[in-house]
């Protein structure tokens, strides 16, 4: 009898076992597709303000290049070099290869410098949230 009983929890075990890693695994492509979402939206936020940005810049250019010629003063050049920073820094982001430099350096900081991710004071612990939560209680009473 005891070994029927123990099969059957051991059966009973396995299968909440790997409900729970089945679970994990659904968890995981949900971050990840969400992730993904979520850097298409960021990457066609870039190319549609680009879009305007370049207007207004490509505008911006040839009125100062005209102003810069019929004053004969090149210094009214001078707001061209920072609006061609933004300019270029969006088209990298858009259709460069910005986002493949940074998932680069992203992926060598964890490699070789992990050091710099630790939390001050450790990682966060249910002991430390509960000490916070009881302190910040108004209505909590200890007994």
């Amino acid at each position: 009898m005891g070994f029927v009983f123990s099969k059957a929890m051991n059966d009973s075990l396995k299968g909440q076992q790997e409900f729970m890693r089945l679970q994990l695994e659904r968890q995981l492509v949900l971050q990840n597709l969400v992730r993904e979402r979520q850097t298409a939206m960021q990457i066609a936020w870039t190319r549609e303000f680009l879009k305007y940005f370049g207007t207004f810049f490509g505008l911006s250019a040839v009125v100062l290049t005209t102003g810069a010629i019929k004053r004969k003063n090149p210094a009214v050049l001078l707001p061209i070099l920072p609006l061609g920073f933004v300019f270029s820094y969006q088209y990298d982001m858009g259709y460069g290869t910005l986002l493949q430099r940074i998932k680069g350096e992203a992926e060598n900081i964890l490699d070789t410098q992990s050091t710099l991710l630790e939390l001050p004071k450790g990682p966060l612990t249910f002991e430390d949230l509960e000490k916070i939560r009881v302190s910040q209680s108004k209505f909590f009473v200890e007994k």
